[in-house]
């Protein structure tokens, strides 16, 4: 009987540490992010320690979605982009996007892009195995994800509240990432923590 107890206890004690391993890799709103790193285009390593102390804004995108294309091609996101790295915050873009799905990206291409599109994020993350998109729960393009100075998850969800690929409609919309963003920093609690994300589905490899 003793060792049929013990060994139920060392099931339920591994089973309660492979809950707490899994729960550690998941971002949760209101708790400080899971650690990552991953390369830029440059070859450069990110490490989201490296931003302690400063606003960072995660923003999902691929290239081909229609989506993405709506606020790229109306300037809208470039403009949150500036607008937010000049209130000092760290604007990372992020491709989860696996090799031979739609939206990959090699550095060269991503910079072209870059380039081409006028991106005014501080880098641009090649996440191809996923990881950095799973942690965050992200599975839209567009979807942003803010995180406060003391590596505290603040914000997951939206861009803005029109759920829609018309450019139009960036007129009048709600800007979600740069309304908390502005709200966080003048310590102000926010008006949404958690909104909907919409756009195209992340294209993960498995």
């Amino acid at each position: 009987m003793k060792a049929i107890a013990f060994a139920s206890l060392a099931l339920a004690a591994l089973t309660i540490s492979a809950a707490t391993r899994h729960s550690a890799d998941k971002a949760v709103i209101g708790e400080v992010t899971p650690q990552w790193s991953a390369s830029d285009t440059n070859g450069k390593t990110e490490d989201i320690s490296q931003y302690r102390g400063k606003f960072v804004v995660l923003e999902w995108t691929n290239p081909e979605c229609p989506f993405v294309k709506k606020h790229y091609g109306s300037g809208n996101m470039q403009s949150a982009q500036k607008e937010a790295t000049e209130l000092g915050a760290v604007w990372l873009t992020i491709d989860s996007s696996a090799e031979g799905r739609p939206g990959y990206l090699t550095p060269d291409t991503a910079n072209a892009l870059r380039k081409n599109w006028k991106v005014n994020s501080t880098a641009t993350i090649l996440d191809t195995n996923g990881r950095v998109g799973k942690i965050y729960s992200a599975h839209a393009t567009p979807q942003v994800v803010i995180i406060d100075p003391k590596g505290v998850v603040i914000y997951n969800g939206a861009i803005d509240d029109r759920p829609t690929a018309d450019p139009e409609d960036v007129k009048g919309a709600k800007n979600y990432v740069l309304t908390n963003l502005k709200l966080a920093i003048a310590g102000k609690p926010l008006e949404e923590s958690s909104t909907r994300p919409y756009g195209c589905a992340i294209k993960y490899g498995n």
